[in-house]
């Protein structure tokens, strides 16, 4: 539905500017209230304010909940905004009181007004770097994807590096390629092409010879070269040995990457975030963030988690401390850290051998590269660590870790700490993440993109601890929702989707994968938006819609509470309208 915006009438009162005047108006009651006029309104919106109490563990809405035996019902129609932030939700009439000559007035026709969108766990620079390279989404033989390249290099002079990503490692970890067929269609161009969720990277042998691996080169703690049975390398690295690859990359200058960020941010605003959370940033990173903030370019908020593994990094930021300065469009006040792998690449840390690769349990601790002194030390500094734990030992080995912590350290256990993807758990672990306060920051596109594989990995036992949503809901975890960009697709549409069907975007497997872990469409809302607010501390700002809010707000044209609960197969055909951070529109730019 398209957004149709009033032109602002200019046009003073009593000889003053309308947009600075403050009206007198008459009260139902019969009485008079001052009210400042808006610099924007939003009018005959389907708006969901979410300011009633979370559904209970099972789902039900809460007693105070727009909801009824009917559905679901907005609970407002209009918004004002001034000065950034929200002055008035409520009904149309009562809103043209906010109205004066110099508001900007956008009718949004019936579509369906949020909080704004957060995707609370992204790697931003990946997404602009992806937008500028070979696409093997989608990309299911060794062949297609080759000849991808080869095209590719027709186009680029001889030398130049072909950079290509989006081949799922884990679809393709029973039949990874070799180089041989690369590196015949493509000799004279070295090629790297990463792997969807970047625990794999696949290149020719220029490229190894340009990054100088062998047969003699060792691989990294919690990596691993795959090679052949007279010990050559094939041509796939693994885990923490992708770096050896990507390290021969020509480096990035910080134009570049500044360029890859804003693409980045630019396309989540096109998606209808008005927030991300930066899931490991190193010193290049944050400086670019650090540059663009200063000089007022970033067009949404970033949440930024410094990289664990930068060592120099964490220790300055450990002479700072924490940024706690919720006003600003950067925050930086947690770390990012790898306990382990992937399943996919069946790097992730278990408890027992992987199902379909008897002998082999992963890799994780300090064995992947893992701080746990330095990482303790920031959490006693009081910095929030999100760690990622995807195996049911790395997740139980993380527990135990921030257990400790708080042993220690008991005033640690207030930074609501995090683990992110917390993929395979133990049934007898939920438990510790509620006691432990936790968050669970999960990614309802994994579940359904890893579905064919999967269970093949853990077995049918194991599998019903994996990407389980209700069970952290039903044990009391405070869950937020993400895509893990660009490892999965940020369209808000499919998280939101995947996560009340468990459906991919084929609507398979009918009925649901493991339906019994869905979550309800409040639930999906809420884990990109109140929840979201509220793992990076931000509840009493943004997350719900209210006077005295920030004016962080996303519309759509489709309603995700009706939809998700009666066509929830149409979820996946809504567009966003609207968004608008702060105030003001960043989506679409001709507003």
């Amino acid at each position: 539905m398209n957004v149709s915006r009033s032109s602002p009438d200019w046009r003073s009162r009593s000889g003053h500017a309308a947009a600075g005047l403050v009206l007198c108006v008459a009260l139902a009651c019969g009485g008079e209230s001052e009210v400042e006029l808006a610099d924007s309104l939003l009018l005959n919106g389907r708006v969901y304010t979410f300011t009633w109490d979370d559904p209970a563990p099972d789902g039900t809405p809460a007693a105070n909940a727009p909801f009824d035996a009917g559905g679901w019902h907005p609970d407002a129609e209009a918004v004002a905004i001034r000065d950034g932030r929200i002055v008035f939700v409520g009904g149309n009439a009562e809103a043209q009181a906010y109205r004066g000559g110099g508001t900007q007035v956008y009718d949004v026709g019936g579509s369906t007004v949020l909080p704004g969108l957060v995707d609370s766990h992204v790697h931003i620079a990946g997404l602009g770097a992806n937008l500028e390279r070979l696409d093997l989404t989608g990309v299911t033989e060794e062949e297609q994807a080759v000849e991808l390249a080869a095209a590719a290099a027709e186009e680029l002079p001889a030398g130049e590096w072909i950079v290509g990503w989006g081949w799922d490692e884990g679809a393709w970890a029973n039949r990874y390629p070799d180089n041989r067929l690369l590196s015949e269609r493509v000799p004279d161009h070295p090629v790297i092409l990463k792997g969807l969720h970047s625990f794999a990277v696949w290149g020719n042998r220029l490229a190894f010879e340009r990054a100088g691996i062998t047969a003699e080169t060792e691989a990294p703690t919690g990596g691993e070269i795959v090679k052949d049975r007279n010990g050559v390398p094939t041509g796939i690295l693994l885990n923490n040995a992708t770096d050896l690859l990507e390290a021969a990359l020509p480096p990035l200058t910080q134009e570049r990457l500044e360029s890859r960020v804003l693409a980045g941010l630019q396309a989540m605003a096109a998606a209808g975030y008005v927030a991300v959370h930066e899931a490991g940033a190193d010193a290049a990173l944050i400086q670019t963030f650090e540059n663009l903030e200063r000089e007022a370019r970033l067009p949404l908020r970033v949440y930024a988690m410094l990289q664990g593994s930068d060592e120099p990094l964490l220790r300055e930021w450990l002479e700072r401390g924490p940024d706690r300065d919720i006003e600003s469009m950067l925050v930086t006040r947690s770390v990012k850290a790898f306990h382990d792998g992937a399943l996919g690449s069946r790097g992730a840390q278990m408890l027992d051998d992987y199902s379909d690769m008897p002998g082999h349990r992963g890799v994780g601790g300090a064995e992947y590269g893992f701080d746990w002194e330095l990482i303790a030390r920031t959490m006693e500094a009081g910095f929030q660590v999100c760690i990622h734990a995807i195996g049911d030992a790395g997740n139980r080995r993380t527990l135990d870790f921030i257990e400790s912590v708080y042993q220690a350290h008991p005033e640690a256990r207030n930074y609501r700490h995090r683990i992110e993807h917390a993929q395979i758990v133990h049934p007898s672990d939920f438990a510790r993440f509620a006691a432990l306060d936790l968050v669970a920051s999960m990614e309802p596109p994994h579940a359904v993109e890893d579905k064919t594989w999967a269970e093949d990995r853990v077995g049918p036992q194991r599998i019903k601890g994996a990407y389980a949503w209700r069970t952290m809901r039903q044990t009391g975890v405070p869950l937020t929702f993400n895509s893990d960009l660009p490892g999965s697709d940020h369209d808000v549409f499919y998280g939101l989707h995947a996560a009340v069907t468990r459906r991919d975007k084929d609507l398979q497997p009918e009925g649901g994968w493991y339906p019994e872990q869905t979550v309800t469409p409040e639930e999906a809302v809420r884990a990109y938006t109140v929840w979201a607010a509220r793992s990076a501390f931000m509840e009493d700002e943004t997350g719900v819609l209210a006077a005295g809010k920030w004016a962080d707000i996303t519309v759509m044209d489709i309603d995700p509470l009706v939809a998700g609960s009666t066509e929830p197969g149409g979820l996946l055909n809504g567009s966003i309208t609207l968004t608008i951070v702060g105030g003001r529109v960043i989506y679409p730019e001709a507003y």
